[in-house]
């Protein structure tokens, strides 16, 4: 498997991201700036009558956000709460915010608002302003009582109340600020909680390890049907795509399933049309849930999706309950 054009400069001191390191210079200064502006209010910030919890990354890519999102949704439910979710809708056509359904087409709302929408069980709403899908969403849904807002640590425009950085073990990479390195803030950045993807916490407090579980697959042309790991163990010819932030946690993921598999990475986000995934003679296909959203409508009966679910500690959880009560007592939301 082949690094990524990013993963060959972010993730280690090369001679192309030290020539781009003063432009992270003015990158970091222009973030500062901006910073500096809605803190200042010169530039909006929109504060909302419910509680708000951030779910981003300091990194360029992705990190793990989308299982993190579902599994902090289905623990609001299960508390009594009554969430919703807020997307940017990444890579989808859709100009104004607007609701996602189970049967939305992808190409107009993205991949993993699209995902969001089917596993959740919440409303979701996606807009490039988040502040007004978020404001769309509780217009629809007045009884939602608080928002998780996917891939909004940078959005300074919405106020909040709990801010969540994912990472996994590529860490910070090379230390640089974009576009010389993967960061898209500074490491003195605070969060609230640090949540680290399939590796041992952060040396930063408090931190959190997650890891993905999944021993079953469904199938991308019949989603009701499953199949186990171990189905697959006795295959010789298994090809596995994953277009994510960070491909080689998914196949490392199968082989610790115990499957062989001939790996294929494409970029993160990767629209697929059915040549890239014409194998020859290949027994199955195996991909992420991300990567089956967006060949359902050209899936051979040979393509499985591998079902994961985010795991934490119960002491995550109960710090971002304690957190959320201690918003409700205030109820006013936390400038950036």
């Amino acid at each position: 498997m082949r690094a990524s054009f990013p993963e060959k400069h972010w993730y280690r001191l090369s001679a192309l991201s030290l020539a781009l390191w003063p432009a992270s210079l003015l990158y970091r200064l222009l973030m500062s700036l901006r910073r500096r502006a809605y803190r200042s209010g010169a530039l909006r910030t929109v504060r909302l009558p419910v509680a708000v919890i951030v779910v981003g990354n300091l990194v360029a890519g992705g990190t793990g956000k989308t299982p993190l999102v579902l599994r902090l949704a289905a623990m609001l439910k299960q508390s009594g709460r009554k969430p919703g979710i807020v997307s940017r809708g990444y890579r989808g056509s859709a100009e104004v915010s607007m609701a996602v359904a189970a049967s939305s087409p992808v190409e107009l709302v993205g991949d993993e608002p699209l995902l969001l929408a089917r596993a959740s069980g919440c409303p979701v709403w996606i807009g490039q302003d988040r502040a007004g899908a978020a404001l769309g969403l509780l217009a629809a849904h007045p009884d939602c009582d608080v928002l998780i807002l996917d891939d909004g640590l940078q959005h300074y425009g919405l106020a909040r109340d709990i801010e969540i950085a994912v990472e996994d073990a590529r860490g910070a990479g090379n230390g640089f600020l974009l576009p010389a390195g993967p960061l898209r803030e500074p490491l003195s950045r605070q969060v609230d909680a640090w949540v680290v993807n399939s590796a041992p916490p952060a040396k930063r407090s408090p931190a959190y390890r997650m890891d993905l579980r999944g021993e079953s697959f469904r199938r991308v042309a019949a989603p009701r049907d499953s199949t186990p790991a171990a189905a697959f163990l006795h295959k010789e010819k298994l090809h596995a795509v994953a277009g994510i932030g960070n491909p080689k946690r998914f196949f490392d993921q199968l082989a610790g399933l115990g499957l062989a598999t001939v790996n294929h990475a494409f970029a993160d986000h990767h629209a697929y049309a059915p040549g890239d995934l014409d194998f020859g003679d290949c027994e199955a296909v195996l991909m992420t849930e991300k990567d089956a959203v967006k060949c359902e409508a050209f899936a051979r009966e040979n393509w499985h999706a591998l079902q994961v679910e985010a795991e934490l500690a119960p002491a995550f959880f109960e710090f971002i309950l304690a957190k959320l009560s201690a918003s409700d007592s205030n109820a006013v939301r936390r400038p950036v």
